[in-house]
């Protein structure tokens, strides 16, 4: 049996895409992975085959670098991050007005080549990540059965008259004005349609006799994987979502680092991990008000920088550990708080380990992440631009004392019932997805299923 998988030239979805292979090769199975040349490493590392697939412009092999980039895609990239620095709805209006660009880019031309990959490769089955939408055309025209990976909160695939890139929630410390809202979801609304059109048009051409759609994003494949665990999300919109499988999450295993595991073990002080991912690690303005919050509290930090240079944080105490790129998942299982952009690896991956978030959203699906992490009581969210020194350290107290209050009633539903111990709740979900990881939900989920004929 061969699976392959579909995966944009970025380590932050290669990584949960490739760790759900591990599943078919602990099987004895076939693994191969189409990918672009930025991500080939981390293929190899897994061990499995790889077909050269560029699913767009930019790429990211761990930490996004703008001068890296080929043209357009570097002064797309300094676009979005200055939108970040201008709040919530002036980043979610940019990234609504570079949808085509970013997600449908040459459909027709990748479509065919995806359709060349799987006449080479044969697989039995496929796993695509959602948001590779011409990869996806290429095997809906073709009438591969596929299973398609939602990497974030589900909102990512829009349900009933929810629209993309408009989060469904917020947090509550988000308050923009109602007007820029409103401008906001026009906008929305504008890419949607337009998305759809080229989408259309690509399909038709692919497939003449195909079914136009009515809402390209709102399309899945004959298998929706989830890669969120099913505790967070709204009961309610649960009900909603076509058939599916929440995977939990998708961690995956990490060398050892002998630096790292000396750190550990040099001092019993609480440890606060931070990270804003391969992406949004150049916002070095909130990473050093974090560092700075943080100073003030007994703990050891230890933060991966990313793009940042580490003297963007100001002095820090020799005891932290700050570098480049460090070992996610290690270290989240000896953290008792993380501080975090709200991403999806880093969501899961803390859900998994049991530990408390300080949430600093700055994008897409991150606030609706954010909010289902307030109401569940186990994270704090606080807006990254106007947050200050002191609102961040109070944050980081909160979380670090999670579950204290003697009062509280360790019997409430996991689903986030604020009567109940957020710790006992927080606890019962870490157990939940460590004794099923991803990778074996979604092997049972695709074995289940017949190939289409």
């Amino acid at each position: 049996m061969t699976l392959l998988i579909i995966s944009p030239d970025y380590a932050s979805h290669l990584y949960p895409l490739a760790t759900l292979g591990t599943a078919w090769a602990r099987a004895g199975e076939r693994v191969v992975v189409a990918s672009g040349p930025a991500t080939a490493d981390i293929v190899t590392s897994f061990g499995f085959e790889r077909e050269n697939l560029q699913l767009g412009r930019g790429s990211n092999p761990g930490t996004i670098r703008v001068e890296a980039q080929p043209v357009g895609e570097d002064n797309a990239l300094r676009g979005f991050f200055d939108a970040t620095r201008r709040g919530m709805v002036d980043t979610l209006r940019f990234q609504a007005e570079a949808r085509s660009s970013d997600l449908l880019y040459n459909p027709v031309e990748i479509a065919r080549e995806v359709q060349r990959i799987v006449a080479r490769v044969q697989p039995d089955q496929v796993i695509v990540d959602h948001l590779a939408f011409s990869a996806r055309l290429g095997l809906l025209s073709a009438g591969v059965a596929h299973a398609d990976v939602v990497l974030g909160h589900p909102s990512a695939l829009p349900v009933g008259t929810e629209v993309y890139g408009y989060p469904p929630a917020w947090p509550v410390v988000f308050s923009p004005a109602a007007a820029e809202l409103a401008m906001l979801k026009l906008q929305c609304e504008t890419a949607r349609d337009t998305f759809t059109s080229q989408w259309n048009d690509a399909l038709r051409e692919l497939d003449p006799a195909a079914v136009p759609s009515r809402d390209a994003f709102q399309e899945s494949g004959d298998v929706l994987l989830l890669n969120y665990p099913e505790e967070l999300h709204e009961p309610a919109r649960t009900r909603q979502l076509p058939p599916h499988v929440f995977l939990g999450s998708a961690v995956r295993s990490e060398a050892v680092d002998p630096e790292v595991e000396a750190w550990l073990a040099a001092d019993s002080l609480p440890v606060v991990y931070v990270s804003f991912g391969s992406f949004l690690s150049v916002r070095g303005d909130v990473l050093a008000k974090v560092a700075a919050a943080l100073d003030g509290l007994p703990v050891r930090a230890a933060i991966a920088v990313g793009a940042t240079d580490p003297v963007e944080l100001g002095p820090v105490p020799a005891s932290w550990l700050v570098r480049a790129f460090l070992p996610q998942v290690r270290l989240l299982q000896a953290a008792d708080l993380a501080v975090t952009h709200g991403g999806n690896n880093s969501v899961t991956e803390a859900m998994t380990a049991g530990v408390p978030l300080v949430v600093l959203p700055f994008s897409t699906d991150q606030f609706a992440g954010a909010a289902a992490l307030d109401a569940a009581g186990f994270g704090e969210s606080l807006p990254p631009n106007t947050a200050t020194v002191l609102d961040l350290r109070a944050a980081c107290e909160r979380m670090l004392r999670l579950g204290a209050d003697p009062r509280a009633d360790p019997r409430a539903d996991p689903r986030g019932d604020a009567s109940g111990d957020p710790r006992a709740r927080l606890d019962a979900l870490a157990k939940s997805l460590a004794a099923q990881p991803g990778a074996e939900r979604a092997y049972a989920a695709l074995t289940r299923v017949p190939a289409r004929a």
